[in-house]
């Protein structure tokens, strides 16, 4: 019973990951973030010279400044899902 219930919840939480992560994807285009960090990235490039940045060094400039684009509204959102799957779940 044990198992059966945790596969459940395993299996409860892989979907609640894949529609989030489908929201968010499309929130965030839908908001132009991915253009803007596009942008960013190619100043970056720009700045450094294609031939002396790696991906590591992209990730590590891009990822701070993709946090602070991502809108109130799309967390607030987000929030929002996880707490009414949650609740739903708690049961």
């Amino acid at each position: 019973k044990t198992d059966q219930l945790y596969g459940h919840y395993c299996s409860c939480l892989f979907w609640l990951n894949h529609r989030l992560k489908e929201l968010l994807r499309a929130k965030l285009t839908e908001c132009g973030w991915r253009d803007q960090l596009k942008a960013h990235c190619k100043d970056v490039i720009k700045e450094k010279g294609l031939e002396h940045v790696t991906v590591e060094d992209l990730v590590v400039e891009i990822t701070p400044k993709g946090r602070v684009l991502v809108p109130d509204s799309v967390k607030k959102e987000l929030l929002q899902r996880i707490r009414a799957f949650l609740a739903q779940h708690a049961t």
